[in-house]
């Protein structure tokens, strides 16, 4: 995802001439001529299909369509940003960047919403903010503007999600929650050390690929985070959640709805 412009390869393949604002810590066009930078653009799958498994557990549960939006905008999030490596040209660039924007305001909906309850004026001004960021991003190249930008939405969520942690006590959710916390603590490593350390790294014999791993950190990342929403709201809904593991590894919420519930449906 976007950082500050780096040299890592002056090669052109498939797509020409590089216009994106940014590249990583891999030689472009390495692998193959038809893909920029291969394990950056590869890297985004495992979050991608950690998304599709999130909506179907979203949709299966019964959980508000929020939370399924949560999860598409991770799988548009990461197609955006496969576009993005795999071409390096400047309009694909905005396909990862804007998405980013797009999907930290959402998690401000969901998280900041008047008792989770539709509200008309939350989400008509954080459509509008979104629209607006997204016609001035296309216009102007905001590169450390819009990390800033980033980082400052990420941190308006953690507050409520500090709230939430200490309103849970089932040790399971609050191991999401560290798991949560733990990939986007080493994500944040990965994606600086890609970012600052790359003439050290290109004089490794194998490079790390700092920047996948951070896509691939980031794709559980978000998988943990939604989850551990769900399972907030599931409680505030007194649907008696609980926490179960698919094939014994992945974690989802599974509720039980009173009577009354389901007949509210």
């Amino acid at each position: 995802m976007a950082g500050e412009a780096l040299t890592s390869s002056t090669a052109q393949g498939f797509w020409g001439p590089i216009t994106a604002s940014t590249e990583w810590c891999e030689k472009n066009y390495e692998v193959t001529p038809l893909v920029a930078e291969f394990y950056n653009t590869i890297s985004n799958i495992p979050g991608i299909v950690l998304a599709f498994i999130g909506v179907y557990y979203s949709i299966s549960q019964k959980f508000e369509r929020r939370f399924s939006a949560l999860h598409l905008s991770t799988i548009a999030l990461g197609m955006g940003s496969i576009l993005f490596h795999a071409t390096l040209r400047y309009a694909q660039q905005q396909c990862d960047e804007t998405p980013m924007v797009w999907a930290m305001l959402l998690y401000i909906y969901v998280l900041y919403s008047p008792d989770w309850h539709y509200r008309s004026t939350m989400p008509t001004v954080l459509f509008l903010y979104g629209t607006i960021f997204a016609i001035l991003h296309s216009q102007f190249r905001f590169v450390a503007g819009f990390q800033v930008h980033y980082v400052f939405l990420a941190l308006l969520c953690l507050p409520r999600m500090y709230k939430y942690y200490m309103y849970t006590k089932d040790p399971l959710v609050r191991k999401l929650a560290h798991r949560y916390v733990l990939c986007l603590a080493l994500g944040a490593i990965c994606w600086l050390a890609d970012r600052h350390l790359c003439s050290w790294i290109c004089k490794l014999k194998v490079n790390p690929q700092g920047h996948g791993l951070w896509h691939v950190l980031v794709g559980f990342n978000s998988y943990f985070g939604n989850t551990f929403l769900q399972y907030c709201r599931a409680q505030q809904l007194n649907w008696n959640p609980r926490i179960e593991y698919s094939l014994g590894v992945l974690p989802y919420v599974k509720v039980e709805r009173s009577d009354n519930d389901r007949k509210e449906e």
